[in-house]
């Protein structure tokens, strides 16, 4: 159940999905097939069994959930004309994501963001509609997985370092606040395996990190 209790509160099923954004469950698979929408981050296959008066009766049920964030997408999809619009969109608020950090202070030399950057959003794309970043940001949209990526290449960097001065301990302090503040919480099976686990709570105890 407590797998289920964090899905509920953290995400949207197919069925609040379509309710809020007014988007029929057809029209989602078309968006879905055409690479313009994600895939669901967790898909439960469910079986109920139960037992009355009446006999017993077993029901088999799958539901899909999606990030919180996926409604706002979809109202991106609905007012473009073309799925280059789409992409742009998604490409456009990654840059835009990006250079808001560096002007926070956030910086690594990793090509990914810098030199290699338009590739680097091109394999993000094929991340985010595979449904993965709906599952391990908090709101599965390009900021915050702008965000997630810099974090991480930034953290990785300066755990490479060896001994730390006080400035890249404070530097890395913004790096683990920033990850924290992108990720997920992830699902309670998930969790000691979790980049969250590794990145953040493993960082912040070594390093007797403040959050």
């Amino acid at each position: 159940m407590e797998l289920i209790n964090y899905l509920n509160e953290h995400f949207f099923t197919q069925e609040q999905l379509l309710d809020i954004s007014k988007v029929s469950q057809q029209d989602l698979l078309s968006y879905q097939q055409q690479g313009l929408m994600p895939k669901c981050a967790y898909q439960l296959s469910l079986q109920l069994q139960s037992h009355s008066f009446f006999g017993p009766h077993h029901e088999e049920q799958i539901i899909e959930y999606y990030a919180k964030g996926y409604a706002s997408w979809l109202g991106v999809i609905q007012s473009s004309d073309s799925a280059d619009t789409v992409f742009e969109v998604f490409a456009t608020r990654y840059k835009m994501a990006l250079e808001h950090l560096k002007e926070l202070g956030h910086r690594t030399s990793n090509p990914k963001v810098n030199s290699e950057l338009d590739e680097h959003i091109k394999q993000e794309w094929g991340h985010f509609l595979a449904g993965i970043y709906g599952l391990c940001t908090q709101s599965g949209l390009p900021e915050d997985i702008a965000a997630k990526e810099l974090a991480i290449l930034e953290i990785n960097e300066l755990l490479g370092e060896g001994q730390l001065t006080q400035a890249q301990i404070s530097q890395l302090r913004l790096a683990v606040n920033l990850l924290d503040s992108a990720s997920s919480l992830f699902a309670p099976h998930e969790r000691l395996k979790s980049s969250r686990q590794r990145l953040i709570n493993e960082v912040r105890r070594q390093y007797q990190l403040e959050s």
